[in-house]
């Protein structure tokens, strides 16, 4: 594909306008610069002018549809991650001109530094959307139910440990009277937030039975539900993305930073790379695996003995690992379809 290229086009993508660098991919001259309205139209009418470049832009709001106008009309699109080009947004000269050179100039030397990402599908885009949306109203409810516990501190009181759902107007018997006029109007919206949010809940039940029924295989393991099994699913969207299932952890950015130089090698936190949405999920799932009352599991056992080691930070970084071999775990039910055995390594050492 490389010999049919003589162009590469860094796209630096704004909400309203995109900056453009052409190079020429012989000499690595720039021929052209400039910027085109951030639209779909006028996107596409831009590339069709160069059938046989290739183009490079970095991951973000409009990259999925960008992409794809790309693809219809050259020769070959990168979508860069842009954790990997820390250069370009820690420039001190930076600028979108110097952003869309820094892009093309790469991308025409060595795309595999660019670690190429491969966007989902339309619809897989739309399931989820659902999920998202359901996200941001959770986060909204928390917001404001902190809120509210901070203002009746603030009066000297104390709500009672509520569970987020059980917060409503009638959560007034625990407020100062005086305090009833400023927060019923918080609380209404409180109890709205939490009768949309089971509304979702209910279309992600329907939606993983109709159009994933596959999900039942994740849902196998303790703790794991349909909100997370959809989450997981769509966001890898293909089960043959990965050769192993044991990168599947670091997709979702719970592995270990690494700094090694020399003889010298510190220990640092996960990378928090890849869907945050998941990563949640994946870390409350791990949690109901280490609770008291869960049942005995492979994974509960390797929890513990993480944990027993001490150190102020063992419980964290057992319930991060837990989440790891969680991720791990899920992808390999998803792709050999088999039933899910808890204590399945204690059997065999037996």
């Amino acid at each position: 594909m490389s010999e049919l290229i003589t162009e590469t086009i860094g796209l630096d993508m704004g909400d309203r306008y995109t900056q453009y660098s052409i190079l020429d991919q012989k000499s690595g001259k720039e021929v052209g610069t400039g910027r085109v309205a951030t639209t779909p139209s006028k996107m596409q009418s831009f590339l069709s002018n160069y059938p046989r470049a290739r183009v490079v832009l970095e991951v973000g709001t409009h990259s999925r549809w960008a992409s794809q106008a790309a693809q219809a009309c050259c020769e070959e699109v990168l979508v860069a991650n842009p954790r990997k080009l820390r250069f370009i947004y820690q420039n001190d000269r930076k600028s979108d001109e110097v952003d869309a050179t820094a892009l093309a100039r790469v991308g025409r030397l060595d795309p595999t530094l660019l670690a190429p990402i491969q966007h989902r599908s339309e619809g897989a885009q739309r399931d989820l959307a659902v999920l998202r949306a359901r996200a941001g109203l959770v986060s909204a409810r928390t917001k404001l139910v902190n809120t509210l516990r901070g203002i009746v501190k603030s009066f000297g009181f104390r709500l009672p440990p509520l569970g987020t759902h059980r917060i409503g107007h009638r959560t007034l018997e625990f407020i100062p009277e005086e305090l009833h006029p400023a927060l019923h109007p918080l609380l209404l919206a409180i109890e709205g937030l939490t009768d949309e949010i089971a509304t979702y809940d209910e279309g992600i039940e329907k939606l993983a039975d109709e159009k994933h029924p596959e999900s039942t295989l994740l849902t196998q393991v303790h703790g794991v539900g349909k909100l997370t099994a959809m989450a997981f699913m769509l966001t890898i969207e293909d089960v043959g993305r990965f050769r192993s299932s044991r990168t599947v952890g670091a997709f979702f950015g719970l592995v270990p930073r690494r700094d090694q130089s020399g003889a010298v090698e510190k220990q640092l936190s996960i990378t928090k790379s890849g869907d945050r949405m998941v990563r949640t999920l994946l870390v409350q799932c791990a949690h109901r695996i280490m609770a008291k009352n869960a049942p005995d599991s492979d994974m509960r056992r390797a929890g513990e003995r993480i944990a027993s080691r001490g150190g102020r930070t063992a419980k964290r970084r057992a319930v991060i690992a837990v989440a790891r071999k969680l991720a791990v775990l899920l992808h390999a039910l998803w792709r050999s379809g088999e039933v899910y055995e808890p204590t399945r390594n204690q059997a065999q050492a037996v």
